[in-house]
């Protein structure tokens, strides 16, 4: 039920945000508006209002949204997207095409700027609210090899304990940066300079984001072997170990670092072990590793032994004024946009796999755990798929944004509008091609909902 309702808010707030872009954008140029509508063909019955010369309904098709504007030409694509032909008659000066083309550019793109600026609004409200996290670490402290990527291999060659200086001669200072500078740095090769004065190259496209960000995660920040928090009831709760301790050693075996510490008490399950923990003095404490079930980084799910404590951190806050958060929240929105953009490029290069392409299945999924994971990840998400949704709006293909866009950038070209033949033509094609991409993604979604 959570995911079902998270879905409806999501779907329903940035469509609305989308589409009241044109509505209001369509108001100011002057353009007369049939119907301003959540959902894609007619109406339903009794969700249907009028106010003025616009009439404000929720239609059958819970795929999208429309403004329906007046216009001269209506071709059969958008008409039955529409739900048919308006019958309202309409003077000839508040038609779409009388007006001027910059007026009209304007009303195209107004829903994907409307997209656009939702999600800076957002991320700059949860960058004021929660300031910015930083975590000051940039000695390595070990690898994950089942996330080493292709291309990534030189990872293995950074000792634990090396710190990083810079990534692309861009100097660092948090593992922030490094997992950023990674995941994000243009050219196909990242250059990670360590501070023996070596450097480590890796051989991955910009666009392999999956192998990007699996580099990025491979690499793990050095950590203290100091309990930062103890599950009440598990075995190190039982057994004394305190926020704060330090565990030093297990049965004898010196421990430098937290990693090392997981190695052993994760092949421990069902073992007794003998801790010594130092918090001013030393001492001793036994207990048993409880055997748990968890999927590890290959997907594949495997027995460990777990004690109930997680790792302490040096994480700083940074709180950020009005104007600063402002300018982070803008970065973000780029940043997402990047993203997007590189994952688009990627689809069509065949550097990510097709079955990586998900529809309204996989985003209530992730809706319905960031709903559950409080306000502040609900509302990241929502800016994440608005931003999304903006990008992908601006695809130059005829029936979303950006191909009608192109039309009127052709019209403006010629100083006429393209032949209503050929823009039927070439709707019809978007038409498909967005028929196919959306049956792309429903098999995707299903797939993962059976374990394909």
């Amino acid at each position: 039920m959570v995911t079902l309702l998270a879905l409806v808010v999501v779907l329903g707030v940035l469509i609305f945000i989308h589409e009241a872009g044109h509505f209001l954008a369509a108001k100011w140029a002057g353009i007369y508006v049939h119907r301003f509508s959540l959902g894609l063909g007619s109406p339903v019955p009794g969700l249907t209002t009028r106010r003025g010369e616009t009439e404000y309904s929720i239609s059958w098709l819970p795929l999208g949204g429309y403004v329906k504007m007046a216009s001269r030409e209506e071709d059969i694509g958008s008409s039955a997207l529409e739900g048919g032909e308006a019958l309202t008659p309409v003077p000839a000066d508040r038609m779409f095409e009388s007006k001027p083309v910059w007026k009209r550019m304007v009303v195209i793109l107004a829903g994907v700027t409307m997209n656009a600026a939702f999600a800076w609004l957002v991320f700059s409200f949860l960058t004021f609210k929660n300031g910015r996290q930083i975590d000051p670490e940039t000695a390595v402290g070990g690898i994950i090899e089942e996330l080493v990527p292709a291309g990534g291999e030189a990872l293995r060659e950074i000792e634990p304990g090396t710190r990083i200086e810079s990534i692309d001669g861009a100097p660092v200072s948090s593992w922030d940066e490094i997992q950023q500078g990674i995941a994000n740095a243009p050219d196909e090769e990242v250059r990670i300079g360590l501070a023996d004065g070596a450097t480590v190259v890796l051989q991955i496209h910009p666009d392999a984001l999956e192998a990007r960000l699996k580099a990025s995660q491979a690499l793990q920040p050095f950590r203290a072997p100091v309990v930062g928090q103890v599950i009440p009831g598990r075995p190190a709760a039982r057994a004394g170990v305190q926020v704060g301790d330090t565990i030093v050693g297990v049965n004898g075996r010196p421990v430098g670092q937290w990693y090392e510490l997981l190695k052993i008490l994760q092949t421990g399950a069902g073992k007794t072990l003998e801790l010594e923990l130092a918090r001013g003095e030393r001492r001793r404490i036994e207990l048993v590793p409880e055997a748990e079930s968890v999927r590890g980084p290959d997907g594949e799910m495997r027995e460990v032994g777990r004690i109930g404590v997680a790792v302490g951190n040096s994480f700083r806050s940074e709180r950020l004024g009005f104007g600063a958060s402002i300018v982070e929240g803008g970065r973000a929105t780029i940043g997402a946009s990047t993203q997007i953009v590189r994952t688009v490029r990627g689809l069509f290069s065949g550097r990510i796999s097709r079955r990586e392409v998900g529809g309204p299945i996989l985003i209530g999924q992730l809706a319905g755990e960031s709903a559950r994971a409080g306000l502040d990840p609900f509302l990241a998400f929502m800016a994440l798929i608005s931003i999304n949704l903006a990008i992908l709006n601006l695809l130059p293909v005829p029936v979303l944004d950006g191909g009608q866009f192109l039309f009127l950038l052709a019209e403006a070209a010629i100083r006429r509008p393209l032949p209503m033949k050929l823009r039927e033509r070439l709707t019809m094609v978007g038409l498909v091609l967005i028929v196919l991409l959306m049956g792309l993604a429903f098999s995707n979604d299903i797939r993962r909902l059976i374990g394909a």
